[in-house]
Parts: structure tokens; sequence; C-alpha cells
């Protein structure tokens, strides 16, 4: 069973009012509450806490969710990739840019 993604999503691939790029497919299980959303701002919007990123120790647990086919994957290996290695659907690369707000450097 596919997780649930929480946010302001606009489709059944995890695009959100803030990012709805073709490539804008992957959802972020944050750490803080253990609950997917596409974005940061998403989770603000949503939760009255603030954010914590995802631990270092924790990278090899599933922690992303692919929006195309329902496969969630290790932060390890989200970060390792441009694409899902399940299904091969690619992820938006500008992606890289905002990590330090989900995943601790």
């Amino acid at each position: 069973m596919r997780p649930h993604v929480y946010g302001r999503t606009v489709d059944d691939e995890t695009r959100c009012v803030h990012y709805a790029t073709a490539v804008d497919i992957i959802a972020i299980r944050f750490a803080c509450c253990d609950r997917y959303y596409p974005c940061h701002a998403c989770h603000e919007e949503a939760e009255s806490h603030p954010v914590v990123r995802r631990p270092r120790a924790e990278w090899d647990a599933p922690g992303i969710l692919c929006g195309a086919c329902g496969t969630e994957l290790s932060v390890t290996a989200y970060r390792a990739g441009e694409s899902c290695p399940a299904c091969g659907a690619d992820f938006n690369p500008r992606c890289r840019l905002h990590w330090d707000r989900y995943f601790e450097q």
C-alpha cells in the first residue's frame, strides 16, 4: 500500500502547489512527524512544529517516496542518483539545492 502524502498535492505523483514540474515527483518523510510531504512549504503550512532534518544515522531507512511508482527509497539511494532505481522516472536535479532543509549535512 502506498503511503499517504500530506500537503497540497495536485496529482497522484506527489506534485504540489509549490513544485509541479514533470520531474517534481518525490515526497520526503519528515523526521519530526514521520509524515510524507512533497516539500518544505507544504510541511510548514500543515504542521505547527518546525522541521527536523533527517539525521545521517537514519539515511539508510525509507525516507523518500517516488511519486511515479510508489517505491520508498532510502535517503542514501535517493541522493546517489537522478532517477528512481525501481522505475527509472527522472527526479528534479534542482532538489539538490534544498537538501540542507531535509537532511542533516
